[in-house]
């Protein structure tokens, strides 16, 4: 079992930043990858980046450039950099844990909202 708390979250105007933090905590040694995924109201969630266990990233071209995934293991703490925030970047945030195992598991958290808004 794992379990993810996401927090940082916020109202920001346009073009200022953010970091998102997701605390994981539980059996986590088995994790194969971490990410983040947004989803705007009314439309479907989407993958915004990802970190491997052996530190690949992935990022969805909208936010290339802008946001960081990054990864802080003695906090067990993956965090999502956010600059130049737009507009279209309002979604709830949910950090995803997927796990080894037959079949693999996500693990998923609360969600944490952000605003950019002038």
């Amino acid at each position: 079992q794992v379990q993810l708390v996401e927090s940082g979250g916020g109202l920001v105007q346009p073009g200022g930043s953010l970091r998102l933090s997701c605390a994981a905590s539980g059996s986590i040694f088995s994790l194969l990858a971490m990410g983040w995924y947004r989803q705007a109201p009314g439309k479907q969630r989407e993958l915004v980046a990802t970190l491997t266990r052996g530190g690949s990233t992935n990022y969805a071209d909208s936010v290339k450039g802008r946001f960081t995934i990054s990864r802080d293991n003695a906090k067990n703490t993956v965090y999502l950099q956010m600059y130049n925030l737009k507009p279209e970047d309002t979604a709830v945030y949910n950090c995803n844990a997927r796990s080894q195992g037959l079949p693999t598991t996500d693990y998923w958290g609360q969600g944490t909202q952000v605003t950019v808004s002038s």
